[in-house]
């Protein structure tokens, strides 16, 4: 057994697949791949999510330590960016590599 965050995971792949498995999370990582984005721009990115699946995502993220939120409230109006953290940043190869395998998934056109 695996934990990870108070979960309990049965094996490696499975923790894996918890913290970046299902439709939007590693779609969110691979738009975070080449720097900070704010919530708009990831909605730009991704028009059929909607905001409250964006929302809860990215909070998820956030919560595993996946993604780091950053608020500047220097001058009006309040600004938010969305970026990989350090920790989130090891998940680049993988997250590479499954887009990747998609592009040649694509134009292999089954």
């Amino acid at each position: 057994m695996h934990s990870f965050n108070g979960k309990e995971y049965p094996c490696c792949a499975s923790l894996t697949m918890g913290v970046i498995g299902g439709k939007w999370k590693t779609v969110i990582l691979f738009h975070l791949i080449d720097g900070p984005l704010r919530y708009n721009e990831l909605r730009k990115m991704m028009p059929t999510v909607t905001e409250r699946t964006l929302s809860l995502q990215l909070k998820t993220l956030e919560e595993d330590g996946i993604v780091e939120r950053k608020v500047f409230t220097s001058k009006p109006p309040l600004k938010v960016e969305y970026s990989l953290s350090d920790f989130g940043k090891t998940l680049i190869p993988l997250i590479q590599s499954i887009a990747d395998w998609g592009n040649a998934a694509a134009q292999k056109r089954i």
